[in-house]
């Protein structure tokens, strides 16, 4: 990670002073050798982190501050120790009906957030099959707030705001393709159960993961820890389920393909997939996610170069050829 896009937004030149919105990384009151309080940040943006002092803190006066949560700073840049760092002048909360472009605060999905959800909305809605487009709207509907701003992981695949959705909504384009190909070739094969799967398969992160309203997964929740969203999601389709009447068949489907998509035991699937469309869901599952971190892994190696060992790829380094 680089300079701060922070640094780069002066509000006065004179002095060396910036001013714009940041994510407060870490926070915590101190005392300087005089017995004054001060507050001691880790500022971050999309483009790096800085550290950060307001001096003679009272909380009265500059108010409380919080990891994770968004402020706006003006700050004057000082070097210490021949690294940079600010001084704050002034500094606030967000407020509520400040509109702050998380884009440049964090990582986040290339695509805006309300489309990718109405995209698998929508294919929901084009359902024949009445249960299974009531019960995947219903657990979309449920859930949109979390789903909206979720990444897909804590820190592998798609691990930025918006992540689960951009996630998902690949994998249902690549579906699409895959299942025009082989629906004609076998066609009793059901689209919608591969496309519902898809839609459903990780909704259960927005328990396992805990996330601030930032949208960056800071650690895995306790229930995270102790069931994983494997399990979470079937019991979220078995309640929606209850509540929706849906059919036990459709139920017991699409729980299956949610219990098998990670594929073997020791990615935490107790069952293999065991009909066509539970294949289909955890292969192209493992296809987003694999590309996704090779893609990634990549990005920063000149043509001809090798990635460092990539530890969820195997322990593979990675080539760039430079073709496209």
């Amino acid at each position: 990670m680089g300079r701060m896009h922070l640094l780069s937004k002066i509000h006065n030149a004179a002095s060396n002073q910036v001013e714009g919105y940041c994510i407060v990384k870490s926070v915590a009151q101190k005392s300087n050798v005089k017995g004054s309080s001060y507050l001691d940040f880790i500022l971050a943006d999309a483009g790096g982190e800085c550290a950060a002092k307001l001096w003679d803190y009272a909380p009265e006066q500059h108010g409380t501050y919080e990891a994770d949560t968004v402020v706006k700073v003006r700050a004057t840049i000082n070097l210490w120790k021949d690294e940079e760092q600010l001084k704050i002048d002034r500094i606030r909360n967000v407020k509520a009906d400040e509109t702050v472009d998380m884009a440049e605060l964090v990582p986040c999905a290339p695509f805006a957030p309300e489309a990718m959800f109405d995209e698998l909305y929508q294919c929901a809605e084009s359902f024949q099959d009445e249960d299974l487009r009531m019960l995947t709207q219903y657990i979309l509907r449920e859930n949109k707030e979390a789903i909206l701003r979720y990444p897909a992981a804590l820190k592998l695949h798609h691990a930025m705001r918006g992540g689960l959705l951009y996630h998902t909504t690949t994998m249902l384009k690549a579906a699409r393709a895959v299942c025009a190909v082989y629906k004609p070739l076998y066609p009793t094969l059901s689209t919608e159960l591969v496309y519902a799967g898809i839609i459903l398969h990780d909704v259960a992160k927005t328990q396992e993961l805990t996330v601030g309203d930032i949208g960056l997964a800071s650690a895995y929740s306790e229930k995270g820890q102790l069931l994983g969203h494997i399990n979470m999601g079937m019991a979220m389709v078995e309640r929606a389920a209850a509540e929706l009447m849906t059919s036990e068949q459709t139920t017991m489907l699409l729980q299956h393909m949610l219990l098998a998509h990670h594929g073997v035991p020791e990615f935490g699937s107790p069952r293999p997939p065991m009909f066509p469309e539970a294949e289909l869901v955890s292969q192209i599952d493992v296809l987003d996610s694999k590309l996704f971190e090779m893609f990634d892994a990549l990005a920063s190696v000149p043509v001809g170069g090798f990635s460092e060992r990539q530890w969820a790829l195997d322990n593979r380094q990675l080539y760039k050829h430079g073709y496209e």
